[in-house]
């Protein structure tokens, strides 16, 4: 497939002199609007075929290439869903700073759904929970897939919502490299977030954010609002590139064979594997950081061991030897939820 920005700044000519921002005046792909670079507020060229074709693989009416982050993706669904009548949203208690930010900021009330807490790891909320806090909200906002690699409810919240007819709005920032599959939060909401540099091959704060047909316009409004006007057009050849990138369904298969074959935390992305070590969390991680192995997070129970479609295979099996030396402790029941946001009054 095509890759529209990408193919525009290559056409760029090596004899460019930059009158124009930024000020290390090399040019390259790090330039601004210029009359052949398009322009991400209104977009009429190559981004603008690059949105077109995210959208159809998101399955979206409208997707926004996001330069800032899934932060700027939550900020203009809620700004979207408090224009469309949402003064009240239901939320999860363990979500995002973002998402408490932006209902601050746009004086949204947040109805916080109750989750249970096991191990220090927020489980998702059921749906008896999800219904409650709905009937007192206008709309719904659920995290999918979480950073420990479970999936909200999201057929149950999508019945719910059509049930009360409220908006279902997704954070699926962990979850960009799910759009293959069944569970991706695309199929479900009315506007969602993939967070694509977490997960796929993009530049750090590539993200993208989605609408389906009747949320469509309101995003274009509020993407304008908090889009930067200055995008990074790496980051955003990086986005296209990513969602284009192809499925690698062999480092699926191997991340299932290796937590299946190390005693890992049973979950529902491949992506995150989480090797239980309890209180020898901070010796594992230290042992296997002098070997030149960084997991994602250590929350004192639990290494995370974050994957993408780039992973290679050999580097499983390096991560396999290794673990094999270290030893294992006792979880703590009682750990603390790590580092993981929590919903506070006030907020």
């Amino acid at each position: 497939m095509k890759l529209h920005i990408a193919d525009m700044l290559s056409t760029q000519s090596a004899g460019h002199i930059s009158f124009h921002t930024p000020g290390h005046k090399r040019a390259g792909a790090d330039i601004t609007e210029l009359s052949y670079s398009d322009n991400l507020y209104c977009p009429a060229g190559a981004i603008r075929a690059a949105e077109e074709d995210v959208a159809r693989i998101l399955g979206a009416a409208r997707s926004f290439l996001l330069t800032d982050g899934s932060t700027s993706g939550i900020f203009s669904m809620i700004f979207a869903a408090k224009a469309a009548g949402a003064n009240k949203l239901a939320v999860p208690y363990f979500s995002h700073p973002s998402v408490f930010h932006a209902c601050g900021a746009m004086g949204v009330e947040i109805i916080p759904i109750e989750q249970d807490v096991r191990r220090g790891i927020p489980l998702q909320p059921v749906e008896e929970a999800i219904a409650s806090a709905l009937q007192q909200a206008d709309a719904l906002l659920l995290t999918s897939p979480d950073y420990y690699g479970f999936f909200a409810p999201m057929a149950a919240a999508r019945r719910l919502c059509d049930g009360e007819g409220k908006p279902l709005l997704l954070d699926g920032a962990h979850g960009a490299h799910l759009h293959f599959c069944d569970d991706y939060a695309g199929k479900f909401a009315d506007m969602w977030v993939d967070g694509v540099h977490k997960s796929l091959p993009a530049l750090t704060q590539g993200a993208v954010v989605s609408a389906r047909e009747g949320f469509a316009k309101g995003l274009l409004s509020a993407v304008r609002t908090f889009r930067t006007t200055s995008p990074s057009y790496p980051i955003l050849s990086s986005v296209e590139y990513a969602v284009k990138y192809p499925r690698k369904e062999s480092i699926e298969r191997a991340s299932v064979a290796f937590k299946r074959g190390h005693g890992c935390l049973e979950n529902d992305d491949w992506s995150k594997i989480l090797v239980p070590f309890g209180e020898k969390s901070d010796d594992a991680q230290a042992a296997l950081e002098a070997q030149g192995i960084y997991p994602e997070f250590n929350d004192g129970n639990y290494l995370m061991f974050y994957l993408s479609p780039c992973t290679k295979e050999e580097e499983l099996e390096k991560l396999a030897s290794a673990l094999k030396t270290l030893p294992r402790g006792d979880m703590k029941e009682d750990a603390p939820a790590g580092g993981i946001p929590i919903y506070r009054e006030g907020l």
